[in-house]
């Protein structure tokens, strides 16, 4: 379980950065504490922008859980189907299976002990309350801790509410986020008088302390007078809190300009994070200049209607919900929305084409970085064209433009999701619809669901040759090509492979999936006894890669030729490309390559002479498998390495000792296991007659490893 203190998302000790200056709430973090203590389910609720998101990371981060803290941000989740997957996501979960990410979550879960932090869920409580309440019945050691504007009705339910700040610390508030504006701020009576008008909304307080760059605290107060009476909505049914908090951010709305109001409201088509590049080309025109798009971020960024982030990927922008939600709502009322997420829809589509056709440079580990980031909008952006019959075709290319993400960066479950879905579309366009359907025929393979991998390709396929679309049927020939690799059919992979290598040169086709398709081939050739015509393949492709800067495809030749010089008694050489290739693929968060590197560093450590370090490492990969698949896919030509491994290390350190070798290896979560493998083990080294012999034994068993290619189809774009 002390995976999910690495894998993505806060931990204890990395909390949201409005923490920093978190005021005030002494008591209420108390009780808080206390609830926690007393129930294995407590919600946080209260008004929008009343603080709940961030008394709740103060409570979880002062919490002792024996795993750690994990949050989970849903305010960018549309579709309630995807609740399970973003809990999976925080939780640093990469599973590659056929399996329900539900079944995955609790298999995950399971024996551990974890606080569980679930805010911005008022939009998905169904579907959060349903996955709650299984994983608190199934989940002994599990506690939950969420927070929005309304309980999520689960039985043995803590409800906290929180009410606003009181006058003082509302004014502690005020006065420290005007000197983050670097504007001094004294306790005098308009302030005070302003504080108790906003209701202590912190909210409200920090969009008033953004506009004190132009106006004094008593000006703030006089123009609240008159934006309060002008900005009356709400039903008078409704929570005082609730109309209060409209009322701050209304009149925030009414202190900024046209233009500003104007990109305020065009900001909301976005999901999560956005880039200036994206604003700029999203949001300016028709009455906003691109070239003045910059200057009015800037001040909607100094009044806190939005925050900057700096990310992996770079500096991001991003919009508190319920502030986004009132930009929504004017956007509406320009009758100007349509239009927005076309262009939104438009953006992120360039967007995924410009990244499946760089993953093919020396940016890959950027591209892999940029598609992490932008996924809320890529979402968001495949979810229009779902809705609107016209933007089918972009859809499934969209969907289809996006297999390197799918594949390459961990993320099949949500691959298949979405690719299922868009090609049921009537699109009326053959080329988008060929390819969505041959990466969803590859996810299906990737994840050992051979009938819905070989209808999808068939389909493809057929469709591809009808229409003659050249690319397309080398795509459908080579993933089935793949299929036939890891269930064990080589003579009909070899045929298959070697067409599609033949397609893709006679259309002038060169990326990472024509790579991987050549290390494919390579693996048919090992598993068949060619061990150095596979070699020959391999080094032939690392050389390519190389030149292109290609890093995923290479992994996958490094396998292979580690596995050849293991088998030529040179287990130094194989430690050395195995640590690239592990290092590499766990990079990409590909869990399938790291799984089969691991495996294989555990057969050179048992040749290497230290039996118990290997048993550790065949515990790690163990561990690692489920979240994969079928260990080893079923094959025996994959399964042979691991097996001369195990029997080797039970013939030297007894039944016993080889078990509680391997259930230490069981408890590393997959960092710390990734680390060891990678230390240099110190047992004595054998003689090099001993990797010959072990090498007779397993040349197929070697080639297994290079199933990992499979994943290396998924490269394929």
């Amino acid at each position: 379980m002390r995976q999910h203190q690495r894998d993505g998302g806060p931990t204890d000790g990395d909390l949201p950065e409005e923490l920093d200056a978190f005021v005030g709430r002494s008591a209420e973090l108390a009780g808080l504490a206390r609830a926690l203590d007393a129930a294995r389910l407590v919600t946080v609720t209260g008004a929008g922008g009343v603080g709940k998101s961030r008394l709740a990371a103060r409570a979880a981060a002062r919490h002792a859980a024996r795993d750690g803290v994990r949050r989970v941000e849903l305010a960018s989740v549309r579709d309630p189907q995807f609740v399970d997957h973003a809990v999976a996501e925080a939780l640093g979960l990469t599973d590659h299976t056929a399996r329900p990410p539900r079944e995955a979550l609790l298999a995950h879960l399971a024996e551990g002990q974890l606080l569980l932090v679930l805010d911005g869920f008022e939009h998905l409580v169904d579907a959060c309350a349903e996955l709650v309440g299984e994983l608190l019945r199934s989940v002994p050691g599990l506690r939950v801790l969420a927070a929005g504007r309304r309980p999520l009705g689960v039985p043995g339910e803590r409800v906290f509410p929180l009410a606003p700040l009181g006058e003082d610390e509302a004014v502690e508030l005020f006065t420290e986020r005007a000197a983050l504006h670097a504007v001094p701020v004294t306790e005098d009576r308009d302030v005070r008088a302003l504080c108790r008008r906003l209701d202590g909304i912190p909210l409200a307080i920090e969009l008033a302390a953004g506009r004190l760059r132009a106006l004094s605290p008593g000006q703030l107060l006089e123009r609240l007078e008159d934006r309060f009476r002008l900005l009356t909505g709400g039903g008078r049914d409704g929570l005082p809190r609730h109309r209060t908090l409209r009322l701050a951010i209304g009149w925030s709305h009414e202190l900024c300009t046209p233009r500003e109001r104007l990109l305020w409201a065009r900001l909301s088509v976005f999901a999560g994070r956005f880039d200036l590049e994206a604003v700029e080309y999203v949001c300016g025109g028709h009455g906003l200049d691109a070239d003045d798009v910059l200057d009015v971020l800037t001040e909607l960024l100094a009044q806190s209607v939005i925050a900057r982030e700096e990310t992996p990927a770079g500096v991001r922008y991003r919009m508190l919900d319920t502030v986004r939600e009132y930009g929504a709502d004017w956007l509406e009322a320009t009758g100007d929305a349509t239009r927005l997420r076309r262009r939104h829809r438009d953006w992120y589509l360039g967007l995924a084409i410009w990244c499946e056709l760089d993953w093919f440079s020396p940016r890959q580990a950027e591209v892999a970085a940029r598609v992490e980031a932008e996924l809320p909008n890529l979402r968001c952006a495949l979810e229009h064209c779902l809705t609107e019959p016209e933007e089918a075709h972009l859809g499934q290319y969209l969907g289809g433009s996006l297999w390197f993400c799918w594949v390459g960066c961990g993320r099949l479950a949500e691959g298949r999701h979405w690719l299922e879905q868009v090609v049921e579309l009537d699109s009326g366009h053959d080329r988008s619809r060929l390819k969505a359907l041959w990466v969803l025929g590859y996810v299906a393979v990737l994840q050992g669901d051979p009938v819905a991998a070989l209808a999808a390709l068939a389909e493809c396929r057929e469709a591809a040759e009808r229409c003659g679309d050249a690319t397309a049927v080398a795509y459908a020939e080579h993933r089935t090509g793949c299929l036939a690799l890891v269930t064990d059919d080589m003579p009909r992979a070899e045929r298959l492979l070697r067409s599609a290598l033949e397609r893709y040169e006679e259309i002038g086709e060169l990326n990472s999936n024509v790579l991987m398709g050549r290390v494919e081939l390579a693996m048919t050739r090992a598993f068949r006894g060619d061990l150095p015509g596979a070699v020959r393949m391999c080094e032939d492709v690392r050389r390519v890669c190389e030149d292109h800067g290609e890093r995923w495809a290479r992994t996958y030749a490094l396998y292979v030729l580690a596995y050849a010089a293991w088998a030529d008694g040179d287990p130094a050489r194989a430690r050395a490309l195995l640590g690239d290739c592990l290092t590499a693929a766990h990079a990409f968060h590909d869990l399938l390559g790291s799984v089969l590197a691991v495996e294989l560093l555990a057969l050179v450590t048992v040749v290497e002479g230290d039996a118990a370090e290997a048993a550790v490492l065949q515990g790690a990969a163990a561990r690692m498998w489920p979240s994969v698949g079928l260990p080893l896919f079923g094959s025996a030509h994959f399964n042979a390495p691991h097996q001369l491994c195990e029997a080797t290390a039970r013939q030297r350190l007894g039944d016993e000792r080889y078990e509680e070798c391997v259930r230490e290896g069981a408890r590393l979560v997959r960092e710390d296991a990734v680390s060891r493998a990678l230390e240099r083990p110190l047992g004595a080294m054998p003689s090099p007659r001993e990797p010959a012999r072990y090498a007779t034994a397993s040349a197929q068993t070697h080639e297994p490893a290079a199933s990992r290619t499979r994943k290396g189809g998924e490269t394929a774009g």
